[in-house]
């Protein structure tokens, strides 16, 4: 047999047993006499020596010709190791070689096999077979397995069906672009692939299957970022009869199993928000909580003083950065320089020091005295040795800038600990958004999220007031899971659709095949789909899913390893029917 343990198993105890190992070589040691060799598998650091005066001459004349990440195979007798290794499990033994036997030799790696390596990111995706070799990323891709391990234990447990929807499907024009498939045997119609499994899992509440989940991949041709990548995985969950404080407790139950499990962790049940109160003391709908500053709107205090710039504007917002008071004059022009970047696009930053005494000096004492300032540090619950920051300007705009603010000042203060996790839920979403390029409304989450029951009455008179029986799980200021209680009935549905501007010709022909199936007996049903990569990499303490993803793809959709999207020969394109005008 190849190996009778693996290179992170031998111990003290084994001193005297005769063994055999397999693995990559992380190193070797020439010390003319004596040869020592580092080798490694998936458990562990194994120390081999190699010693003419113990063993046969011609065993260290072949282990000088190992090189990094040669395979080998040994067998020999475990030893107690004279200079002892206390970084590593198996630091106090080492193997005495009797046999060694070359497996597969290796070209001298274009990057280090080591925790720390001098491959950059492109490079290490170009050959992540060998980066899946190091240790941090190895330990990610098994972190992730522990996860879905987990999520599918607590599922079952809860009575879920894990069913396999499919990957062929058809196209939609609400949502993001789709990835399509042409059809060779049916001249000039395409497949996609999904979005989301989201009308097949609501027929599959049609068909009885009240409690449903899949681990599904899912596509979107969309421009990436560090925590995007076209193809990614969903826990994808529906549940029939139910209402959404029952959706709300089954999975909140999830993330706490989750955290129990994987963190140690017992956590208290989640607060609850409603997305207009996040959007006003937070600026997103996604706040990150493990932190306070909440926004403070200084609106009937700050404005009829004479001030211009506060006069003019429709919301004037501040919050209070804790212990900054004594920040300098450049230490504020460079926040002021951050808002004032393009892709925040503030015009300033208006500042007031809390001193400890209880006095104030702020960039605006011509205007404003001793008084209104601490009318001011009381709105934004600021205390003695806080910074005052505020921004003015059009309310939405004003809120997002605030809010990147926010998210910049604790990542510089070191407020957002890895270690620590905030979740809570989002809810109350708008159920419809006003597109002014498209003069229509669309969808906030999708077509077939219902309405909140006391808001159906706005649906022909005020649209844009109607909440959603909307729900979002965030978690350190990510958003990792969303859902909503579905439409069940035709006529509603119907409605919805002429809400989004389809005609009745494009609702049928997009979503017929749903609206038959709600005449034959729809149950009342909701769900929710949790983003897996952006969860696994929070539980790891990352944000960038692309480190616990196999084989991801770069920030241009490519996959640089084997050199993905490719073109295709003519005679391909000709079967299907295609023709490139290049």
């Amino acid at each position: 047999m190849y190996r009778s343990h693996n290179n992170g198993e031998l111990r003290f105890e084994n001193v005297g047993e005769e063994i055999s190992l397999s693995g990559w070589v992380q190193k070797v040691r020439d010390k003319g006499f004596m040869i020592w060799v580092d080798l490694r598998d998936r458990y562990g650091i194994t120390q081999l020596i190699f010693d003419g005066e113990r063993t046969d001459l011609s065993l260290v004349e072949n282990a000088r010709s190992l090189g990094r990440e040669f395979v080998i195979q040994v067998k020999g007798k475990v030893i107690e190791r004279e200079a002892k290794n206390n970084q590593i499990p198996t630091g106090d033994i080492e193997i005495l070689v009797s046999e060694l036997n070359i497996l597969n030799e290796s070209k001298v790696p274009p990057f280090t096999i080591e925790n720390e390596t001098d491959g950059g990111d492109e490079l290490r995706m170009k050959y992540r077979y060998l980066d899946i070799r190091r240790k941090p990323v190895r330990e990610n891709l098994i972190f992730r397995s522990k996860v879905t391990m987990a999520v599918r234990s607590y599922l079952s447990q809860e009575g879920f069906v894990d069913v396999e929807t499919h990957y062929l499907i058809k196209s939609t024009p609400e949502g993001a672009r789709d990835f399509v498939v042409p059809s060779r045997m049916n001249e000039g119609q395409f497949y996609a692939l999904p979005q989301s499994p989201q009308t097949f899992k609501q027929l599959l509440m049609v068909g009885g299957l009240d409690k449903y989940f899949q681990i599904v991949k899912c596509f979107r041709d969309e421009d990436l970022r560090a925590d995007r990548q076209p193809e990614f995985t969903q826990i994808d969950c529906e549940m029939a009869f139910v209402e959404q404080e029952d959706i709300l407790n089954t999975f909140e139950g999830l993330v706490r199993y989750l955290l129990k499990e994987i963190k140690g962790l017992d956590l208290e049940a989640f607060p609850r928000i409603s997305y207009d109160e996040a959007m006003r003391t937070y600026g997103n709908d996604k706040p990150d909580i493990r932190f306070d500053m909440k926004f403070g709107e200084l609106n009937e205090m700050a404005q009829g003083k004479g001030f211009g710039v506060f006069d003019t504007q429709e919301l004037i917002v501040g919050i209070a950065v804790p212990g900054c008071s004594g920040y300098s004059r450049k230490q504020i022009d460079k926040l002021i320089d951050f808002v004032k970047k393009p892709q925040i696009g503030a015009n300033g930053l208006i500042w007031v020091k809390y001193n400890e005494d209880g006095s104030f000096k702020s960039s605006v004492d011509k205007f404003f005295n001793q008084e209104d300032l601490k009318l001011w540090a009381d709105q934004v619950n600021a205390k003695p040795g806080d910074l005052i920051l505020v921004m003015a300007g059009e309310t939405d705009k004003t809120r997002s800038q605030m809010s990147v603010l926010r998210m910049e000042l604790a990542e510089q203060l070191g407020l957002r600990n890895p270690n620590v996790f905030a979740p809570l839920w989002v809810l109350d979403f708008p159920l419809l958004e006003w597109d002014e390029e498209s003069k229509r409304f669309h969808a906030m989450h999708h077509p077939f999220t219902s309405p909140k029951p006391e808001d159906v009455k706005l649906l022909d008179t005020d649209p844009g007031k109607v909440r959603a029986n909307a729900y979002d799980m965030v978690l350190n200021g990510n958003e990792i899971g969303g859902g909503s209680i579905r439409i069940f009935d035709k006529a509603m549905q119907s409605r919805m659709f002429d809400l989004l501007g389809f005609t009745k010709a494009e609702a049928i022909d997009q979503f017929g095949f749903l609206m038959n199936a709600f005449e034959y007996g729809a149950p009342p049903h909701g769900g929710l789909a949790f983003g897996l990569d952006r969860l696994v990499a929070i539980l790891g303490g990352r944000e960038t899913i692309r480190d616990f993803i196999a084989f991801p793809k770069n920030n241009s959709g490519r996959d640089v390893m084997i050199d993905a999207p490719s073109v295709i020969d003519d005679g391909q394109l000709k079967e299907l029917h295609l023709k490139l005008d290049l």
